[in-house]
């Protein structure tokens, strides 16, 4: 189904993103490291993001997908 694998992908890409920057996928471990994090930024595009924006947006994208929400409901 569509709805799910949209789901999948967000997922994915924020718990990829999440070991890309903090080598772990140990939520106790990243939340204690969220304060180094909070300067760090990406150029995407030409605009510059926060590094937990992105996160928190993808992470976001796949809980809306996987539960069918907004738009992704069939």
């Amino acid at each position: 189904m569509l709805v799910n694998r949209v789901g999948d992908i967000g997922l994915a890409l924020g718990i990829c993103y999440i070991f890309t920057i903090f080598k772990t996928v140990d939520y106790a471990v990243v939340f204690s490291l969220i304060p180094v994090l909070s300067n760090k930024t990406v150029n995407f595009l030409g605009v510059e993001f926060w590094c937990e924006t992105i996160i928190a947006c993808l992470l976001l994208w796949g809980a809306v997908g996987k539960s069918a929400q907004l738009g992704l409901h069939i």
